[in-house]
């Protein structure tokens, strides 16, 4: 009796769905992307209209990405390495990717190339995203993130489709974080980066999508959690004669490792250059599909 109970609570929670749809409808509109007062990347230009699209509730998670290698056989810009590639740097052409280490005894903070790190071992060998699979994938270049939007019929966001739907061009001034119905918006770092953590939102890391409120639009984890990428070449600012950089892409909503002393860019204007060819185990995506062309 006791095992054929058992046996249906399992099945019960196994059965149990989701509740949130997949995507959302992002109305288009007209606003002015940027924010004059916190960060000069940020610096307004004029206004953009974008068009109607269906964007993802969430980030794509682990399990999402593992459905996309074992139909396709896909292997990753970290997995593979780039060995014959000039524009990256000698020292990372093996595979791996960027993993950022919290202080330990003898050791300092910072960024470092790990080798072996992947979408699979998101902080280098050891490390494993077994039981994660509702986290955003991660250690995710520029073109795998768009081989998986183009296998789904889908692309990724502008910075500017992006941003409205983050935001619908409210303006959200200064270094404070965001906050929904009385709650942080979003998996940031609580406390005093990267010295201390007090997880007050309850994560340290990575958290599974969907665990914060959703923002006006329906959309989860739009501010921390994870940077995204956007299909948007880096410039450095919003300004018409604002340089461009090649080989980089903006990334959008800021990440776990986003304090208020330190990268507090947990607002929907935040914005920060990545190298389309660098994955890191801080930055994912999500996918949009498009329904109308901006006019």
């Amino acid at each position: 009796m006791r095992a054929a109970w058992l046996a249906l609570l399992l099945l019960g929670v196994a059965g149990c769905s989701d509740t949130r749809p997949p995507e959302v409808l992002i109305k288009g509109g007209t606003f002015t992307p940027g924010n004059d007062e916190s960060y000069p990347e940020e610096a307004r230009g004029g206004p953009v209209t974008v068009g109607s699209f269906m964007m993802d509730t969430t980030e794509v998670t682990n399990a999402a990405f593992a459905a996309f290698v074992q139909a396709t056989g896909y292997v990753t810009a970290a997995e593979k390495g780039f060995a014959d590639d000039p524009r990256v740097p000698e020292a990372q052409r093996q595979p791996g990717g960027a993993v950022f280490l919290m202080p330990e005894a003898g050791r300092a903070p910072g960024w470092t190339f790990m080798p072996g790190a992947s979408w699979r071992h998101p902080e280098g060998p050891g490390s494993s995203i077994e039981g994660k699979d509702d986290e955003p994938v991660v250690q995710i270049a520029y073109a795998d993130a768009l081989a998986y939007a183009k296998w789904k019929g889908r692309d990724l966001p502008s910075e500017a489709e992006w941003e409205w739907a983050a935001g619908q061009g409210r303006h959200i001034p200064g270094r404070d974080r965001p906050i929904i119905d009385g709650k942080p918006s979003g998996n940031n770092w609580d406390g005093t980066f990267p010295t201390s953590n007090s997880k007050a939102d309850g994560y340290l890391g990575r958290a599974p999508v969907g665990r914060f409120p959703a923002n006006a639009s329906g959309l989860f984890d739009m501010t921390g959690n994870v940077w995204e990428w956007t299909r948007s070449g880096w410039t450095a600012s919003h300004r018409p004669d604002a340089p461009a950089q090649t080989g980089a892409h903006a990334i959008k909503g800021g990440s776990y490792l986003c304090a208020r002393n330190f990268c507090a860019r947990y607002r929907p204007q935040s914005r920060q250059m990545q190298e389309d060819t660098l994955g890191t185990n801080h930055v994912g995506f999500r996918t949009i599909r498009r329904l109308s062309a901006a006019s």
